[in-house]
């Protein structure tokens, strides 16, 4: 299995929503920061529109992040578009948008790797998977992609449809055995939350042929982490793991 964080050795440093420490999540002017402060990939969510669409924003609901009322998936892609997404964070952001996966997917060719998010529950949404390699295959990026989620039926779904996509599963416990986690989704990487991640786990991943990316928000300890051998962190403030890589870097 390729490895989708990047094209060189790890570890990866993944803009977390683009840069959502920076900049209003999930918008092209959070994606463009986090690609400025050295991330290797971003990572973003989706969610379908009432007619068809796949738009990038993290919650099923609009009220958190625009000036929108209601479920994502109850408006068309014509109405989302009128929404603010940018106020919410600071007013400067006002002109932000919500942008489709093809808008992203068309903007991140050849420039970076994108970890997919698929949203599932409370609301589920039966046929995304297949809503999602369509429009891969519409913008020819198969290659450039790793999908994730926390529904891991979700993640075997896709790895059913598309098994030479690299796929991986997000958990917040700590889990008995995470490695057969892995094996039952078909995954190809365990995303556990950071908090909770040793450095057994990360070796029992790796003995196994698992990538390892933590998430999480801003209170991440990356000194920790990249000192457990993790192939990657996820980072609403890309700037802040690269810092540390590099000072590591220079003290060898």
């Amino acid at each position: 299995m390729r490895n989708a964080f990047g094209d060189r050795p790890g570890p990866y440093v993944i803009g977390h929503r683009g840069a959502a420490g920076y900049a209003p999540e999930n918008t092209m002017v959070s994606f463009e920061r986090g690609i400025a402060l050295r991330a290797d990939a971003i990572e973003l969510d989706i969610h379908p529109t009432s007619d068809g669409e796949l738009v990038v924003i993290h919650d099923p609901t609009l009220e958190r992040t625009t000036n929108g009322r209601g479920l994502v998936s109850t408006h068309s892609l014509a109405q989302l578009k009128e929404l603010d997404a940018g106020t919410w964070f600071d007013p400067s952001f006002r002109d932000c948008r919500i942008p489709t996966l093809g808008e992203v997917l068309e903007w991140a060719r050849g420039r970076t790797k994108i970890l997919i998010e698929i949203k599932q529950g409370p609301i589920f949404y039966p046929s995304i998977e297949e809503m999602l390699l369509a429009a891969l295959d519409r913008f020819q990026v198969r290659n450039d992609v790793m999908v994730i989620s926390f529904d891991h039926h979700s993640v075997r779904k896709l790895k059913q449809l598309a098994p030479e996509i690299p796929a991986g599963i997000l958990y917040a416990g700590r889990c008995i055995d995470p490695v057969a986690l892995a094996r039952a989704a078909s995954a190809d990487a365990l995303m556990p939350h950071w908090a909770l991640v040793t450095k057994e786990e990360v070796d029992a991943a790796h003995a196994a042929g698992l990538l390892i990316g933590p998430w999480g928000g801003q209170e991440q300890n990356y000194e920790y982490l990249l000192a457990m051998g993790v192939d990657a962190v996820l980072a609403d403030c890309p700037d802040r793991p690269r810092k540390v890589m590099d000072e590591v870097a220079g003290d060898r």
